[in-house]
């Protein structure tokens, strides 16, 4: 069973208005570039990991629309909440009614042969953020207003309660597996690999692997995560992997 990763489908079958085209000329047939680089590299007996943003339905009715389509697609199937998922409901509610060849990963862990995962969505850190490496559409303005406080406010307490629900998931992993891998739908650490507060947790339970989407427009030709004390840290948004899984075991 060969692993791969991709992140930031953003399907929009169930909602076509919410196309993804209309960003940029890189998300041209992005959803049959999908589908086509898919069936060229993953068999039926693989395993997919999508970190998050699957699909733009507001109600897991029109998510069923998306995710019979990745269901169609070859292998197993992983998923996780990204910020755009406002579908996602309870875990037992989505569970009874995903596709058999998806799994949902939401305070919990799953096991695949010699594989085990954990993970959760995160949220943004204060620890870094990634201006300096995206082509923004709109110059970024600083805005000093009380909502901002406010925001930023609302941010670390969400941020915090992604740290308890990331702990609770690599509770439940189990230890004895080969390749320990964790998904999360926002970068668990900096593209210069500085300690933060995830990678720390990430060091502790002993993780290969951490995967992970959320940057987009991300520029080319420049580097980023890469390998920081045993741990692989793979960037595995949809646009920049230019619409084809990665190959990560």
């Amino acid at each position: 069973m060969n692993v791969f990763a991709i992140s930031d489908l953003h399907l929009s079958l169930s909602v076509k208005e919410k196309s993804m085209e209309v960003f940029s000329q890189n998300w041209k047939d992005y959803q049959e570039k999908i589908k086509d680089n898919w069936q060229s590299v993953v068999s039926k007996n693989d395993l997919v990991l999508i970190a998050g943003d699957i699909c733009w339905a507001m109600l897991l009715k029109d998510a069923l629309i998306d995710l019979e389509w990745l269901h169609d697609l070859n292998g197993k199937k992983v998923i996780i909440k990204g910020n755009h998922d406002y579908w996602w409901p309870s875990l037992s509610k989505l569970s009874q009614a995903l596709p058999s060849s998806i799994s949902a990963l939401h305070n919990n862990s799953l096991s695949f042969d010699d594989i085990a995962i954990a993970g959760t969505r995160l949220w943004d850190c204060p620890d870094y953020n990634f201006n300096e490496f995206i082509n923004f559409t709109f110059n970024p303005k600083e805005n000093h207003s009380l909502e901002k406080d406010i925001q930023k406010e609302l941010s670390d307490n969400i941020f915090q309660r992604e740290l308890i629900r990331l702990k609770l998931s690599l509770d439940q992993m189990d230890k004895t597996k080969k390749h320990k891998i964790v998904m999360t739908h926002y970068p668990p650490i900096g593209a210069d690999l500085k300690d933060s507060q995830v990678s720390k947790i990430l060091e502790n339970h002993k993780i290969d692997i951490a995967v992970f989407g959320h940057l987009h427009n991300v520029k080319k030709n420049v580097e980023l995560f890469g390998e920081k004390n045993n741990i692989k840290y793979i960037l595995t948004s949809s646009d920049y992997l230019d619409f084809e899984p990665i190959k990560i075991l």
